[in-house]
């Protein structure tokens, strides 16, 4: 099961503030919280330790899950050992995150903990994880998380990290990514401030469309915001997410009919043929409906647009204004084929306008490479 999840940097902002985003986060969703010890000054952490309790009081009250990022010194400063995390229990911590370890036999240890905490082993490098279960970790205890790279250009790259999760997945843990907000202002744990991904090439796209790339891997579980504050409208964004069909962006072109918007977005959601083209995506199930001859009307019996007006059952061909049409095109077989009348098709090579399909949408740029994800029989949405 997917989850959402914010970061928050008590020992930098207003505790209220905080609290107040918390509170925003929890009724969209949300319900994990990241947090960082490290980035606490070595000579506050003991008195930030003693003021934590009210803020994990505050997030339990609301139903957060929380991970601090820990290493052996903040061990060291509360008094805790892998086999003494009772320190991070009083404190009510859900989730140690490890940046650093205690050794194979240390690791073990905090694995298997009485307290239920599971720890959070790096997931954007292999640090022996499979060796720790192999060797004895508790692996109902043991969860993945990316880094963040708050540094320009040093992001994860995109292959490496679905490769790691493609092996994470094999090992059955369950992981963590971030995606940055574009706020502005925004703060993490260091004095960087070009935002706080896991992929390099996430930085900067809008927050739903990285979510929507890192989903679309099929490899991760749950989806953190790196940076503080997102905006609301990033978070009312992600708590939007579809996470049973993948969902694409498009512009449409001008001049639509009903018909062919009721093929792009009332016969959802769509799904590649298992006979893949290597030349385009086809979603085929449209075409049954205009195929048969009866009432446009009985084409919407279980639309939302019931009531709507509607045209004749034709789909007329209209000059789509080019040649040759390109990738991220998306069609609608006209009249012209007659037997594949309602089919939706996007191009995935150029091919040429033979008058058979009528240009209906287009998909914007910076969601072309969600193509590369839409395997046959893989469900996926268009949104205008």
């Amino acid at each position: 099961m997917h989850k959402l999840g914010i970061s928050v940097y008590p020992d930098k902002t207003p505790i209220e503030e905080v609290y107040a985003y918390m509170e925003k986060a929890a009724s969209l969703g949300f319900s994990r919280i990241f947090t960082c010890f490290l980035s606490i000054p070595e000579e506050e952490r003991e008195s930030y330790m003693g003021t934590f309790k009210d803020f994990m009081k505050k997030a339990h009250e609301l139903g957060f899950e929380v991970a601090a990022d820990t290493n052996p010194a903040v061990f060291d400063i509360i008094g805790a050992s892998p086999d003494n995390l009772k320190p991070f229990a009083d404190l009510g911590l859900d989730i140690i995150r490890l940046d650093g370890n205690f050794g194979t036999q240390g690791d073990i240890q905090i694995t298997r903990n009485p307290y239920n905490i599971k720890v959070e082993f790096n997931a954007s490098m292999d640090a022996g994880v499979e060796l720790l279960i192999n060797q004895g970790g508790n692996k109902d205890q043991m969860i993945m998380c990316h880094n963040f790279f708050p540094e320009r250009y040093t992001g994860l790259d995109f292959d490496l990290f679905q490769e790691y999760n493609r092996y994470w997945k094999e090992l059955n843990l369950h992981t963590a990514a971030f995606v940055s907000s574009n706020n502005d202002n925004t703060i993490g744990p260091w004095q960087v401030f070009c935002g706080l991904p896991t992929v390099e090439i996430m930085r900067g796209l809008p927050i739903d469309l990285q979510a929507r790339y890192l989903l679309a891997t099929g490899d991760v579980d749950d989806i953190l915001i790196g940076n503080y504050p997102a905006t609301e409208a990033e978070l009312e964004a992600l708590s939007k997410l579809n996470y049973q069909a993948l969902e694409i962006k498009v512009e449409e072109v001008e001049g639509l009919t009903e018909n062919e918007k009721l093929v792009m977005y009332e016969f959802g959601p769509h799904w590649d043929r298992y006979d893949h083209s290597s030349f385009m995506l086809r979603s085929s199930f449209p075409r049954i409906k205009f195929k048969e001859k009866k009432s446009v009307q009985d084409l919407y019996t279980e639309s939302e647009s019931m009531n709507k007006e509607l045209e004749s059952q034709s789909i007329p061909y209209r000059d789509p204004g080019k040649k040759v049409f390109t990738r991220g095109d998306v069609l609608v077989v006209n009249d012209n084929l007659a037997h594949y009348r309602g089919e939706l098709e996007i191009v995935l090579t150029e091919i040429p306008d033979d008058g058979e399909r009528n240009l209906v949408a287009t998909i914007r740029p910076e969601e072309l490479m969600l193509l590369d994800f839409i395997k046959p029989g893989q469900h996926f949405k268009l949104i205008k």
